[in-house]
Order: C-alpha cells, then structure tokens, then sequence
C-alpha cells in the first residue's frame, strides 16, 4: 500500500483531546469493567415519536428523493423565524437572515472560512467549545482567549482584552448555557458584547446549542434578544439537544444577512441540501407541539438534583449548573483535572471529561454530561463516595 502523506492542512488542525479519553474507556469495557459514561455530550433520549412519524411519512414522499434545493426548502427557513418569535419575540427574515446547516458544528467550523483571512484574529472562550479551534485552523487564523472564570460567573471580562487585541479581532465565539462550565448569560451581558462588537468591527457568533435546556424556571436568553444583535452578529441552533436530534445532522443559523449569505455561498460549494425527510421532520419540531421540550427539560433538571445534592452529602464542594446538560464540578487540590478523571476511571469506573481539554483556564475542573439515568447517576456518586476523597 502506497502511504500518501496528509496535507499540510490537516497537520495544522487540533488533536482531538477526548479520542484519548474514548481509548480509555474502551480499554476498561474490555477488561470487562461497567464503566459509567459521563465524560460524552450524547442525547441518551430518543426523537420523539411525533418528530420520528413525520420523517417516516415524509420520507414516500418523491419530492424528497430528488436533490433538495441547496439551501434548503423556504417551509424550513420559515418554520426557523417563526420558532424565534414564538420563543424569543425576535423577527427574522427567513429569506435573508436563516441558513440551514448540516448540524451545529458544521456552521460553527465553516464561519471562519467565511470571514476571515490568514492571520486574522478570534476571540474564543476558554474554557471552551474544542471544535471552534478547528474551524480558526482551517482558516489560517490566530486565537486569542478569553479566560472564563467561576468568580464572574464563567462569562468573559471584556475590560481584561487588551486594545491590541480588540482591534485586531475580526470574530468572536460565545455559548450560552455553556459548554463545559453549565453557565448562563443575560440580556445585559448580551447588550455589552453587541456594543463591543460594533465599536471594533467584531462579528458576534452565539453557539446556542443548550438554548432549550435551562433550569429553576428561568429560560436561556437568546444573544438575538439584545438590540442590535442582528446588525451585530449571528447565533447558531442546532436540533441536537433540543430535540434529542443529535444524529440527524440538523441546525441553522439567523441572524446578520451578509453573514448567513456567506455561509449559504459557502456551503453551495460544499453540499447539495439536506434530505427533504429530514427538513419536513424538523420543521415539525420547531412548530408544532413542545411538550417534548418541557419533559426533557424537566427530566435533565431531576438529574442534575439528584447528581448534585448527592455529591454535596459526600463532601465535594460543588455547584449546579444553571443551563445545559454538563456540570462542570472542581477537582480535588494536588491534582489535575487528567490525574483526577483517570482516577475515577480507573478506581471507581466513571468516565469524565479533563478541563483541560477545553482550554488553558479548564484546568481544575472536570465536566460531567448528565446524560444517563438518575439511578447511574446515583450510583456513581456512591462509587465516588466509597473512594473517600472528600
């Protein structure tokens, strides 16, 4: 076999951190270990049936077994605007200011091949999101981080980024409810990043991937909420969490028209248009009833109690998540967040995710997806408990 060598391009990408932590867990599953999985961000719920039947029906249908239209069908593009007024009394042109992406991530890489050049600068949270470096890398661009930090609240201090590097930054990643660290954001946090943004020329991306998972009765605001988010930016949905639709490759962005006409140019290049089924099935999850947001909502919030307070009553000093399905939980001093999960891993059969691979100031924490069972969940805080660490 002849071995071509890659491309300098694929060179420069990140390591992907957390295929070391799927090595791991294999290794423990084939020692014949029960190891409980919460170092992954994988919906444990099925699609509701609803949304699964109007796949099914839509899937005989002929029109959907032809190429779809490249940048998906106007019903699509609708049912997104119209889900943004019902939620968040944002208007949005479905013409002009929706582009449908093949899931989340796929827009949240390719909005830097949209918009920048070699060499130009990004603001990315860190701890944060691995996969927004790979879209800074297959731009040629450069990172700058803003350090999130618990005593404000895992929200960037933008009095700490220097002139240098404000004026230098043409792009900037945010994500709330967080991922890792579970925080939310306000309308008035929102309103500063939208002012910032337009004094230095900044394009504000909103990864609202958690938008429908937020706890004690408060909803995550949408960046689209602050005045003049549109002139100032986009936010990015995907189905994945909302819906429980993770597999199905469905997202979109809204927002700043020249934004959304870029990554439709881009992506004209890259795709012809989702599986008909598919739209019809998301349109109906956006639109039609959303009791199914409520129960899974209601579902995550049991989790999170139940995994908390039962940590609290052993000893670990932690906090609840306000949003999102990840708690991000302090490690013990005199170790780090890597030491630490591969303890866990390998002393009491529990996978979490290091901080440190969400970035430099991720050190000292390991995240925790609450996506299995209560009683898992349970029964991972006693496997913590009988290693007496706290």
């Amino acid at each position: 076999m002849i071995n071509y060598p890659h491309s300098d391009l694929l060179k420069s990408l990140p390591k992907q951190f957390f295929a070391s932590l799927v090595s791991k867990v294999g290794k423990q599953l084939e020692q014949g270990h029960d190891v409980i999985n919460l170092g992954q961000g994988n919906p444990d719920q099925p699609t509701p049936v609803h949304i699964v039947k109007k796949l099914q029906s839509a899937a005989e249908k002929p029109v959907n077994h032809r190429y779809s239209p490249f940048q998906g069908f106007p019903y699509l593009k609708k049912a997104a605007a119209d889900f943004y007024k019902r939620e968040y009394d944002v208007d949005v042109d479905p013409e002009t200011e929706v582009a449908i992406l093949f899931g989340g991530k796929a827009g949240l890489v390719e909005i830097p091949q949209c918009l920048l050049n070699p060499g130009d600068t990004v603001l990315v949270p860190d701890p944060g999101y691995p996969d927004y470096w790979s879209g800074v890398a297959l731009a040629k661009a450069e990172m700058a981080t803003m350090p999130l930090k618990e005593e404000n609240g895992f929200l960037p201090l933008y009095s700490q980024l220097t002139d240098e590097q404000l004026n230098a930054a043409k792009l900037m990643f945010l994500n709330y409810p967080n991922n890792p660290t579970g925080a939310v954001a306000s309308e008035k946090f929102f309103q500063e990043t939208v002012e910032l943004g337009k004094k230095h020329g900044i394009c504000i991306i909103h990864d609202f991937a958690y938008g429908g998972i937020g706890f004690d009765g408060k909803k995550p605001v949408s960046f689209l909420q602050a005045k003049g988010a549109k002139e100032a930016g986009i936010e990015i949905y995907t189905l994945s969490k909302t819906y429980n639709m993770a597999g199905w490759r469905i997202g979109f962005a809204v927002g700043n028209a020249s934004v959304i006409s870029a990554l439709n140019l881009l992506q004209d290049h890259l795709y012809v248009s989702l599986f008909g089924a598919v739209q019809e099935a998301a349109a109906a999850a956006l639109t039609e009833s959303q009791e199914c947001v409520k129960e899974l909502n209601a579902l995550y919030e049991s989790r999170r109690n139940a995994f908390i307070s039962g940590l609290q009553e052993i000893g670990w000093d932690v906090k609840a998540p306000e949003g999102s399905f990840f708690a991000w939980l302090k490690v013990p001093e005199g170790c780090s967040s890597e030491e630490f999960a591969d303890h866990l891993l390998e002393k009491a059969h529990i996978a979490v995710a290091p901080g440190i691979g969400f970035g430099k100031y991720g050190e000292g924490y390991v995240r925790v997806g609450l996506l299995t069972s209560e009683e898992r969940l349970k029964e991972a805080v006693e496997r913590i408990r009988k290693l007496n660490l706290f």
